[in-house]
């Protein structure tokens, strides 16, 4: 059954490949029993020389670092007492907003608040361009009185939490044990992402997203890198978790839980999987997402953004479309 699901999953993927829309797709699908399957076509990179795609090729996950990575550690460390999720981010960073204890708003925002996007935070801002030091970066990003506006989704949110990560464990995000397919230094053959401007070349195997390479290559928000059976390994056990059905799927501000998304309408995941079905995706083309009411999950795995992002992928429509063929299969 599983294969057939996956079958039809990947159809429309395969599609976007032999059209050129996207040079590359993986899909993974895993069930709560631990059964899986994974479709591959096309190639990990064009340029400087076609390379195809094999199973044990590394992804940018970029914002799906915020989840697999992030969150995890958030959480873990909320369960050994180290972290209570209601408490403000200052608890864990003494120096944020330093020059204004009192009336800084920054001060006040809880590790809740940042897991689940409900804070006055822009969406982005280029810390990159402010210079080429990770320390002077991650010190600007905690001095910045940041203009107060809506809540949005905000990688700024996931660098703070990343912050306080590296203070609380006194380790960088990268020793963190995230398990085999999983790293910030891919163990292997990367998939290429862009063409930058900025740093003049195309990437391969390391991190697209500007801020994170600005700070260090690992940060809060982004510069996790996985292969597929590396992300389908943490999705299988996130199904089998106890722990899991409490903490990310309990939405918290509109259609966000503790750093997941809810199923809603229009989004990533399709509309044919449960109500009680939680995703993310990434920037560079990457996704997950879990169904708990059908016991499966489902990542695909794509370079989008090469050689370049000014173009249209067709991403948007894609995702669903693979969704709704996983989760209705």
């Amino acid at each position: 059954m599983i294969d057939r699901i996956a079958d039809a999953g990947f159809a429309p993927a395969a599609a976007a490949v032999e059209s050129g829309a996207i040079p590359c797709a993986a899909l993974g699908v895993v069930d709560a029993a631990g059964r899986r399957a994974v479709r591959l076509t096309g190639h990990a990179a064009l340029f400087p020389a076609p390379d195809p795609l094999t199973r044990d090729h590394w992804f940018d996950l970029a914002s799906v670092s915020k989840v697999v990575a992030t969150t995890t550690m958030i959480l873990t460390l909320a369960r050994a007492g180290r972290i209570d999720l209601d408490a403000p981010l200052a608890s864990a960073i003494p120096d944020l907003r330093q020059y204004d204890i009192d009336g800084a708003p920054e001060r006040r925002l809880t590790f809740r608040d940042c897991l689940s996007h409900r804070t006055h935070l822009p969406a982005v801002h280029p810390v990159y361009t402010y210079g080429d030091d990770p320390a002077r970066l991650r010190a600007f990003v905690l001095q910045r009185a940041w203009p107060a506006g809506p809540a949005v989704y905000s990688d700024i949110n996931f660098i703070l939490l990343g912050i306080a990560i590296e203070r609380i464990t006194g380790q960088g995000l990268d020793a963190w044990p995230l398990g085999p397919g999983l790293s910030y230094s891919p163990a292997g053959p990367a998939v290429a992402t862009e063409a930058c401007t900025w740093r003049g070349r195309m990437l391969c195997g390391e991190v697209h997203d500007e801020n994170a390479f600005a700070l260090g290559g690992a940060a809060g928000h982004a510069g996790l890198f996985g292969t597929v059976d590396g992300v389908l390994d943490f999705a299988a056990g996130l199904l089998n978790d106890p722990d899991a059905h409490r903490d990310i799927r309990t939405r918290q501000a509109g259609h966000r839980t503790l750093g997941w998304e809810l199923r809603h309408p229009g989004w990533s995941g399709g509309q044919a999987c449960s109500s009680d079905t939680i995703g993310h995706t990434g920037f560079t083309g990457t996704g997950l997402w879990i169904d708990w009411t059908r016991g499966r999950a489902w990542t695909l795995l794509t370079n989008r953004v090469h050689p370049t992002r000014h173009r249209d992928s067709g991403i948007f429509a894609l995702r669903p479309a693979v969704g709704d063929a996983v989760a209705g299969g």
